[in-house]
């Protein structure tokens, strides 16, 4: 089996953030077959238009090559206001761009969300969700990944607190690379 590039892109760019924390747990588990490559996007401007010009914002120039470079891509993101953080919607329409030659498009995909609360993101994971296909990235249906209470599943540092968690990241994984495996072209 082929190692799969994976870019992470985690929506809340705060240091300490919860997204992250479940980033870094998801990376500790990753099998032998990914290698989850986090893809800083907190420093791309907002997605203007008229900013895509030859050469684009080396910002953009530099986040589209890195996920062209992937196999796959991960989002995962906090929810903010029932919907997916500015920071996510961003990223999507920066790599989507120039129209024609998006870093995303066909790669396979999965949304991993939380919440302090006990909807995980429900509708933040269901926002990005709608927002890729228009990439035509096949997306992974099942198993969803809506992590609630996340302050108390994942410690600072991103280890899962428990046996339980720990399972569900793993099982979580194990069927993205049976997803990329299928869908990578």
């Amino acid at each position: 089996m082929t190692k799969r590039r994976v870019a992470v892109l985690i929506g809340s760019l705060r240091k300490e953030a919860f997204s992250r924390r479940l980033a870094e747990a998801l990376r500790s588990l990753q099998p032998a077959s990914l290698d989850l490559e986090f893809v800083d996007i907190g420093g791309l401007a907002l997605y203007n238009a008229d900013l895509e010009t030859e050469p684009a914002p080396a910002a953009w120039s530099e986040f589209r090559a890195k996920v062209a470079a992937c196999d796959a891509v991960l989002f995962v993101s906090p929810e903010y206001n029932r919907g997916m953080p500015a920071s996510i919607k961003n990223a999507i329409d920066v790599a989507s761009r120039p129209y024609g030659k998006a870093a995303m498009a066909g790669k396979p995909c999965a949304v991993a969300t939380t919440s302090p609360g006990a909807l995980g993101g429900f509708g933040a994971n269901h926002m990005i969700r709608q927002c890729v296909m228009f990439m035509d990235m096949p997306m992974m249906q099942q198993p969803e990944l809506y992590l609630g209470q996340v302050d108390k599943a994942i410690e600072p540092g991103g280890k899962a607190a428990n046996d339980a968690t720990r399972q569900l990241l793993e099982k979580f994984l194990a069927k993205f690379a049976d997803w990329i495996e299928r869908n990578a072209r």
